[in-house]
């Protein structure tokens, strides 16, 4: 296999250096339990920095897909070759996968003053300003999900982003973040004024209510997300496997 980056190319040299990596690691000898070529000889023959090529690894590390230990280097991990991931998905992702249509109904984006508990979450000072999405989405014949998520200053998100796109994948490509660890809270709420009208629902209907806390590689605050969902037209599945 050649390995070779374009460094004129706008795709981030990280996420090249990710690309490179998945079809290495698809081939046979590497399927078979080889080493993955020395981190420091992979990233003088690339001319990119370690930390670099390390956040392309740490990835695939995350996802399952290779098994890194200290003095031992870096393989493939045999056990998951087959299996899917287990990497969480963004909304937009998740839908495709299981063969549903996404329709966008609302699209706001708006800097705001974060409130005690998300300063506190984001570790940052109440006069911060935090971007703030909302979204209203769902099938063509109507919403069934309420959206609304702040992300940490640190990203540099400038609101001109094309939120239509998947979320994870443009902070990947666009701002070099990635999405790394994700803590959810779910309970059941009823629909107060403003969510009846965002899902188009009687004020007091039952709503499904999901608070999504998302790291990055560095198990730093990167958004806070709030999610909406109507009681009737949406279920939560959870897998455990032991």
């Amino acid at each position: 296999m050649k390995y070779s980056i374009n460094h004129r190319s706008p795709v981030p040299l990280h996420a090249q250096a990710e690309e490179l990596l998945r079809k290495l690691i698809a081939e046979e000898a590497y399927q078979n339990g080889k080493l993955l070529p020395n981190e420091v000889e992979l990233a003088k023959l690339l001319a990119i920095s370690r930390s670099t090529l390390r956040q392309a690894i740490n990835k695939l590390v995350f996802e399952g897909l290779l098994i890194r230990k200290k003095r031992m280097g870096t393989r493939v991990n045999q056990s998951t070759v087959s299996s899917k991931s287990n990497n969480w998905l963004s909304f937009s992702q998740e839908m495709k996968l299981r063969g549903i249509t996404i329709k966008n109904f609302e699209l706001h984006v708006t800097w705001v003053e974060p409130d005690e508990q998300l300063a506190i979450f984001f570790e940052i000072k109440a006069d911060k300003k935090v971007l703030k999405m909302e979204r209203v989405r769902g099938k063509p014949d109507g919403p069934f999900v309420y959206f609304v998520s702040y992300f940490h200053p640190r990203i540099g998100l400038t609101g001109d982003e094309d939120f239509k796109q998947p979320l994870y994948e443009m902070l990947e490509h666009e701002h070099s973040t990635i999405a790394s660890l994700s803590k959810e809270e779910i309970s059941a709420h009823a629909a107060d004024t403003l969510i009846a009208d965002k899902l188009q629902i009687a004020t007091g209907d039952p709503v499904l209510f999901r608070k999504r806390f998302v790291f990055d590689q560095g198990d730093r605050p990167m958004e806070y997300n709030l999610g909406y969902y109507k009681a009737d037209s949406f279920v939560y599945t959870v897998e455990s496997r032991r």
